[in-house]
């Protein structure tokens, strides 16, 4: 039996939010997922494959990490929106929305950025384009890696990865409005959701707080 077999029957088949519906994985489905994909990355059996791969992996990371829609990812200019210095990320709005939502700046994990930064150096061609990904191809993609990691079809979607970072940002005691404003959420409604989704951390932020 695999790890990812082993880890997935361990904490259960589905872990999903029963207040708002709000699906997302659970700590042993995220880690099986980010390990399919690194696999897969990491065997790609030539250089042509490995710079294709590679640009998947990475936007599955900007996924993992920034909370964002999958269109805001796969739009990201990596030359104009990435300071690899402050470790941070400008997120744009879709067009559609941009009269009611303005960019909003989304840090991530240093590591991640690292990654960016060896592949556009590996591969200086891609500068630029490293996240100009069809949004149809990333989701076969997704699919696929979401089978080999044991993850059920029905949380095997990309989005699943933005409620899962809402669910994490929360349960870490992150404030709503901070997370509001890392989501790019209009309401504070559609962030409220995902605390109702986590009784035990909403408990732990009022004590924390010193509010109980």
């Amino acid at each position: 039996m695999s790890k990812r077999m082993h880890a997935n029957q361990k904490n259960g088949p589905i872990s999903e939010c029963t207040a708002q519906s709000i699906q997302h994985l659970n700590p042993a489905q995220i880690n099986s997922l980010t390990e399919a994909f690194s696999e897969w990355h990491e065997a790609a059996p030539s250089n042509f494959i490995r710079e294709v791969r590679g640009r998947y992996w990475l936007a599955f990371l900007l996924l993992r990490f920034t909370g964002a829609k999958i269109g805001e990812v796969l739009s990201v200019d990596d030359q104009s929106q990435i300071d690899f210095q402050q470790n941070e990320i400008t997120i744009l709005p879709s067009r559609r929305l941009r009269r009611r939502k303005l960019a909003r700046i989304v840090p991530v994990p240093p590591e991640v950025l690292l990654r960016v930064s060896l592949y556009r150096a590996e591969f200086p061609r891609m500068a630029g384009r490293v996240f100009a990904i069809d949004p149809g191809n990333f989701r076969r993609e997704f699919y696929r890696r979401s089978e080999e990691a044991n993850i059920p079809k029905e949380l095997s979607f990309p989005n699943i990865l933005r409620h899962t970072r809402a669910l994490e940002l929360i349960e870490a005691g992150v404030p709503l409005t901070t997370v509001q404003l890392l989501l790019g959420h209009i309401s504070s409604g559609t962030t409220a959701a995902y605390l109702q989704c986590s009784e035990t951390a909403a408990v732990e932020i009022l004590i924390e707080k010193g509010l109980l």
